[in-house]
């Protein structure tokens, strides 16, 4: 069955001046128009392509990909707003609609936002929503600790980050399990921690299998590879330098350094820290 709003394989049944026609099966035939089409192309050939409407509202093939397809989650940025909503771009010549009814906030032009892409079978629309609740699914969770996902970061809250999960599930990154700044409409592999008995999903940015670090300790590695092998900190230190730099006190950072010294992850210098690799 052919798919509004995804990438269907089609077949070509005939190709004219203007473009070939596909099988579209229970939609007829669909116009591939010519500047998508591969000259090598012939007749009987399957083609990869998304369907989605042109700007007469007809059904039409292109072989460009957008950048999430309906069912989906995606950041996208606003291209313009008019009177009947905001349009964003997503990769296709027509830009996608989020109707005004359909905006939880004004979205303003220029602006990235989260929103579902979905077929609205009122309108006949391929259209897109920045209210993601309603698109999350209530069923529990089918995920297993150590499983890796899809995330999309979608919020942030006083625990941590919300993220979609294969574009299904809300999940949760715990602020102390974040060691880089985390921004909305960050999507990356990541991890299901652990499934809770209510539903709730924690979620890690880091493989399983491996003896982590704590978070302080990872910091301060994180630190020490974006500064080349080498941070000019010693346990002599003020503890206004060491909280602006790790935001944890003086104690902590000495034994956090001292731990890291008896792994041998770091060696400890007149004048720094130097990563045992470096």
């Amino acid at each position: 069955m052919t798919k509004i709003g995804r990438m269907n394989s089609l077949e070509i049944l005939r190709i004219v001046d203007h473009g070939a026609y596909l099988d579209g099966l229970d939609f007829g035939e669909i116009l591939l128009p010519k500047r998508d089409l591969n000259p090598e192309n012939e007749i009987g050939d399957h083609v990869r392509v998304f369907i989605y409407f042109d700007s007469d509202d007809k059904i039409i093939a292109t072989t460009k990909s957008p950048k999430a397809q309906v069912g989906e989650f995606a950041s996208l940025r606003v291209a313009d707003v008019s009177k009947v909503g905001a349009f964003l771009d997503w990769g296709l010549p027509k830009d996608l609609l989020v109707p005004f009814q359909e905006q939880k906030t004004n979205l303003h032009e220029g602006q990235y936002y989260t929103v579902r892409i979905y077929f609205d079978k009122v309108s006949q629309r391929i259209v897109a929503s920045t209210k993601l609740d309603k698109f999350i699914s209530t069923d529990p969770p089918p995920f297993t600790a150590g499983q890796q996902v899809d995330l999309l970061v979608a919020a942030k809250t006083d625990l941590g980050y919300k993220a979609i999960i294969n574009h299904s599930h809300w999940g949760l990154i715990f602020k102390d399990a974040v060691f880089k700044p985390l921004k909305i409409g960050f999507s990356a592999k990541g991890y299901i921690q652990k499934v809770r008995p209510d539903g709730k999903v924690d979620l890690s940015l880091r493989p399983p299998g491996k003896k982590h670090l704590d978070a302080v300790s990872q910091k301060i590695m994180d630190k020490l590879e974006s500064s080349g092998g080498f941070l000019a900190m010693t346990d002599k230190t003020s503890p206004e330098e060491i909280y602006a730099v790790f935001g944890v006190s003086k104690k902590v950072f000495k034994r956090t350094l001292g731990g890291l010294y008896k792994k041998r992850l770091v060696t400890l210098e007149p004048k720094g820290i130097r990563l045992t690799s470096s």
